[in-house]
C-alpha cells in the first residue's frame, strides 16, 4: 500500500470535510424540514378525514332534509286544502251546511265574514276568516257536532261559544230543552285566496 504525500493528504481531507459539510447542511434544511413537516403530517391527516366524515354525514343530512322537506311540503298542501279559498262566505256557508246535514242542529244565522291576520299568533303566514253563526239544538247534539266539526276541519276552530235556553212560548216540553246558541267559526284562508 503506498502513502500518500502530505500535500495530497491534506487536500483528501479538506475534500473530506466539504463532503461532509455539504451533506450535514443538505440534512440540516432539506431533509431535517421534510422529517418535520412528515412528523406534522398525520395529526393533519386525521383532521382531513375528520373533516371529510362530517362534510358525509352534512351532505347526508342535506340529503335527508331535503326529503323530509318534499314530504312536509306535501302534507302541507293536502293540509292546506281544507282551507279557505275563493268566495269565502260561500266557502263557510256551504262547508257548515254540508256538515251540518249529519247532525240535529239548525244554522239559520249567518254573519259577514270578516277577513283579517291571525289573531293567535303573531306574524303567521295564513290569513283568517271569522263568520259568526246562530241557530238552536239539544245540548248533545250541539256537543256533539261542535266536537265533530273541530276534528274534522283542522284549520278551523269554534270560539266565543254563547248558549242559552230558548225562550219558546209553545207548550210542548221538547222545546223548553232546546238551547239557542251563538258562536265564532275562524278558518283559515289559503294564500293564494287572499
Amino acid at each position: 500500500m503506498q502513502r500518500l504525500s502530505k500535500e495530497k493528504r491534506n487536500q483528501l481531507m479538506v475534500v473530506f470535510l466539504i463532503a461532509l459539510a455539504v451533506i450535514a447542511g443538505l440534512y440540516f434544511t432539506l431533509i431535517k424540514s421534510q422529517r418535520a413537516k412528515l412528523a406534522a403530517m398525520p395529526p393533519r391527516v386525521e383532521k382531513a378525514k375528520r373533516d371529510l366524515e362530517t362534510m358525509r354525514h352534512m351532505i347526508q343530512l342535506a340529503q335527508q332534509t331535503k326529503a323530509e322537506l318534499k314530504t312536509v311540503s306535501v302534507e302541507l298542501a293536502g293540509v292546506e286544502e281544507g282551507m279557505a279559498t275563493g268566495d269565502l262566505y260561500a266557502w263557510l256557508y256551504s262547508t257548515i251546511k254540508t256538515f251540518q246535514q249529519n247532525y240535529k242542529v239548525d244554522i239559520p244565522q249567518f254573519s259577514a265574514v270578516e277577513l283579517g291576520d291571525v289573531a293567535l299568533l303573531p306574524n303567521f303566514p295564513y290569513k283568517q276568516v271569522k263568520i259568526s253563526i246562530g241557530g238552536s239544538a239539544y245540548f248533545y247534539d250541539l256537543g256533539r257536532f261542535l266536537a265533530d266539526f273541530e276534528n274534522s276541519f283542522p284549520c278551523i276552530r269554534v270560539q266565543n261559544l254563547a248558549v242559552t235556553q230558548e225562550g219558546s212560548h209553545s207548550p210542548a216540553a221538547t222545546d223548553e230543552d232546546k238551547l239557542a246558541f251563538r258562536f265564532e267559526i275562524v278558518a283559515l284562508v289559503k294564500p293564494s285566496s287572499t
